[in-house]
């Protein structure tokens, strides 16, 4: 178990490595040749230029100016003051809106951490209660320890402070929830009414269309939303089954740069063709000439992609029974994306279509039928994966401690015992282990959520955090709390009575608060300034800049930087809150590391958003209803753990008036759901109308069709060197192309207004009605 000292010395190795990584940053931030790197972003939008383009070599590599050294922490007061108006604009109201789940963490954890700090900790060390279990019962505790509620006699009168603090602790964060869900719901509808017109504000998803053996999808969509939105529908896109065909392009894109990269090397050095092998990655196979090789090859690939391109254009198996359906206004979207278009509810299932930048296009290819399945599997998969996953993190975090280590390596107990390693490995090698361990959990999470075939990358990342939250809760949280406890305690529970053990659980569990300290040095202290840093995309930026970059494009690929990563980001905060609010009433001691971390996090993640992350999409914050659930879950979790450990302290009178807590929480968070998330699954048609209107008035000739028919073209059709006219596909060649059928159904031939396909009637009349016969 981590000692005082222990923390102390952990706390010093993450502060100095903290200390180390801010300012390699401060120096390589300067740099001209690093330029690209620290600020991509405003190159991205055009409003920066390189810096070294004139001048000495030296100073185009180096930056000389020594006066700028000195006030090498000067980004950080930079960082804030970018007001958040500008912000939205210059970011985006989802990185806006992230920043403020660290505002509203600091808001939460400053005030309760005083309240805390003046109260619960008096009242926690004024106690000798450990001093008498060691006596007892042998049981291990530290310094910290003293500072908990495990301080507390049994029965104890002063367990009333803590239900106190937990009424106070609950209520103030329930209300600053509530501020935050008011504040982020209006700054969406804001959002939504000011912002330029974009083509998901008149379209919608429409998917599991139901199959029809006298007219092509295209055809059954256009005459279904001419019966039914006759005063609405402009004109619609169906969906095309080209995943087979973008991976042909992906390929080909890549030999292409491997050629380019051969010619290169070629043209700077004539008097020796580049050889290369066959075999995989290079590593064996017959040499052949390198820049042949790659020609050939991809004249392969485009033969292959002009075939494909043909089957996709031409096979009727290739279109999806799912579409894109623009509509004149935005009311008519709102209309359709938020009711029930047919008798039967599995059919003509329509939803908000993502913006252009956020379709996830390989899943639009998935029978909407077979999602029930995938998600079957994929829940099935997760439940092993989560329970499972605790066996090998508790073996690290087992191995990753004194005992551990003198078990399987004996020859060492003589160096481990030595005291400034013993609280290295007790103070900071347990949470880097962790830390290490959980590296590649987010990427299996977002392959199982792309599995599931959700439509949109906001989606995918959505999901993806619900399960790592999951995964956190019970795994990092859940697990290291028991199994660690049960690690501590061991000989306790050997040499005690049975009725004595839940007590020794109560003392045990808010022991566990060290480890969670050393967690949040290493992941909230050395690793958020391990992300100001950004290692690994200096290294990788060099290194193509170095062997790849031939063109300003290949410039700005290398140095894209990605977005905030919401599906890694997000839970890691949520988990933070719920350390923060468990252990608020348990072990105030680790509240100040907390808000450090989002003091710490807020400046820096408001820095990497100004400069550096170029977000893929704009959801308009439509995740704020799963972050504040989340903290809800949190506040939940820290009421039920406090309610078991009082009654481990035999808190019979006090233990029951914490019931209503949980009650109370579950009812605010119905309250500020029914309340305020309707803003963010719903558009209101008032502000439709509204929006509508004005645009009329603004712009009356706006040719909104033209606007949206190549909105949704698949990206692979608008690359333009693939011998793929993006013009037929905007006059109506991706639809299937089919003899047209009459119909006897009586919808059909009422269809009151002319086809978009063919500019007359619908296709679907027989010649008598077209022409207007009996």
């Amino acid at each position: 178990m981590a000692t005082l000292a222990d923390i102390a010395v952990s706390g010093a190795i993450n502060l100095l490595s903290a200390f180390i990584f801010l300012l390699a940053f401060a120096i390589l931030r300067l740099q001209p040749f690093n330029d690209r790197v620290y600020f991509p972003k405003w190159y991205l939008k055009g409003l920066r230029s390189s810096p070294s383009r004139s001048g000495a070599f030296v100073r185009r590599v180096v930056n000389l100016d020594f006066r700028s050294y000195i006030r090498f922490l000067n980004w950080m007061p930079e960082a804030l003051k970018m007001p958040e108006p500008e912000l939205i604009d210059h970011a985006g109201l989802d990185s806006a809106v992230y920043l403020r789940i660290y505002l509203m963490g600091l808001k939460i954890f400053v005030p309760i951490t005083f309240l805390a700090w003046a109260i619960l900790v008096p009242v926690n060390y004024t106690n000798d209660a450990l001093e008498a279990a060691k006596m007892v019962a042998n049981v291990t505790a530290s310094d910290i320890d003293k500072l908990s509620i495990s301080n507390i006699p049994l029965k104890s009168q002063r367990f009333w402070t803590h239900i106190v603090m937990a009424y106070a602790f609950t209520f103030w964060t329930c209300y600053v929830l509530l501020r935050e869900y008011e504040k982020v719901a209006a700054m969406r509808l804001q959002f939504l009414s000011s912002e330029r017109r974009r083509p998901d504000q008149f379209t919608v998803l429409v998917r599991n269309v139901p199959p029809d053996p006298d007219e092509t999808v295209s055809e059954l969509v256009e005459h279904f939303f001419l019966v039914n939105h006759p005063d609405h529908y402009l004109t619609h896109r169906v969906v095309c089954n080209a995943n087979k065909l973008a991976s042909l392009v992906k390929k080909k894109k890549k030999k292409q740069n491997w050629l380019d990269y051969y010619q290169l090397k070629y043209s700077r050095d004539q008097s020796q063709r580049p050889q290369m092998k066959t075999g995989f990655l290079g590593l064996w196979g017959g040499k052949v000439d390198a820049i042949d090789y790659h020609i050939s090859e991809i004249e392969k690939l485009s033969e292959e992609i002009e075939e494909e391109t043909k089957r996709v254009l031409k096979d009727p198996k290739s279109i999806m029974p799912a579409a894109f359906v623009s509509f004149k206004t935005r009311w008519g979207a709102a209309v359709c994306a938020q009711t029930q278009q047919s008798r039967n509810p599995t059919l003509w299932l329509t939803e908000w279509a993502p913006e252009p930048r956020d379709v996830y296009w390989q899943n639009l290819a998935i029978p909407y039928m077979s999602l029930k399945v995938k998600r079957l599997i994929i829940g099935v998969a997760f439940f092993f994966l989560t329970f499972f996953f605790m066996i090998p993190i508790a073996s690290v975090q087992a191995l990753a401690s004194i005992e551990g280590i003198e078990k399987r390596a004996p020859f060492l107990k003589s160096v481990i015992e030595i005291k400034f390693i013993k609280s290295v490995i007790q103070g900071f090698l347990p949470g880097i282990a962790l830390k290490l361990f959980l590296i590649f959990l987010p990427t299996i999470l977002m392959i199982m959520s792309k599995f599931e075939g959700f439509v949109s990358l906001s989606s995918l990342e959505r999901r993806s955090a619900t399960r790592y939250y999951i995964f956190l809760i019970i795994n990092v949280f859940l697990g290291s709390i028991l199994t660690g406890a049960a690690f501590d305690q061991l000989n306790a529970f050997i040499n005690q009575s049975a009725n004595e053990i839940p007590k020794t659980i109560g003392v045990a569990v808010p022991m566990k608060a060290t480890f969670f300290i050393t967690y949040i040095m290493v992941d909230g202290w050395a690793g958020i300034a391990g992300e100001v840093l950004m290692l690994k995309p200096l290294v990788l930026y060099h290194l193509k800049n170095f062997f790849l970059v031939k063109t300003e494009k290949d410039r700005e690929e290398a140095m894209d930087p990605g977005s905030l990563g919401f599906h890694t980001g997000e839970p890691r905060i949520q988990l933070y809150f719920l350390l923060g609010l468990v252990y608020a009433t348990v072990t105030p001691v680790l509240l100040p590391f907390i808000v450090i971390f989002f003091a710490f996090a807020f400046a820096v993640f408001r820095h990497q958003i100004i400069n550096v992350y170029n977000q893929e999409y704009e959801s308009g914050a439509a995740f704020w209803p799963d972050v504040h659930g989340r903290v809800i879950t949190a506040l939940v979790i820290s009421q039920l753990a406090l309610m078991g450990l009082m009654s481990t302290k035999e808190a019979a009178q006090s233990t029951p008036f914490l019931i209503a807590l949980p009650v109370l929480t579950i009812w605010f968070h119905r309250f500020c759901n029914g309340r305020h998330k309707s803003a963010f699954v719903k558009y209101p048609l008032q502000e439709a109308m509204m929006k509508d209107t004005l645009e009329r008035a603004r712009d009356p000739n706006f040719n909104l069709k033209a606007y949206l028919q190549s909105a949704y073209v698949h990206p692979v059709f608008k690359g333009g060197d693939d011998d793929i006219d993006e013009d037929d596909l905007l006059s109506g060649k991706m639809e299937t192309e089919s003899v047209l059928v009459p119909t006897k159904r009586q919808s059909r031939r009422n269809t009151p207004a002319p086809s978009k396909i063919s500019g007359g009637s619908s296709p679907s009349l027989p010649e008598t009605v077209k022409n207007g016969e009996p």
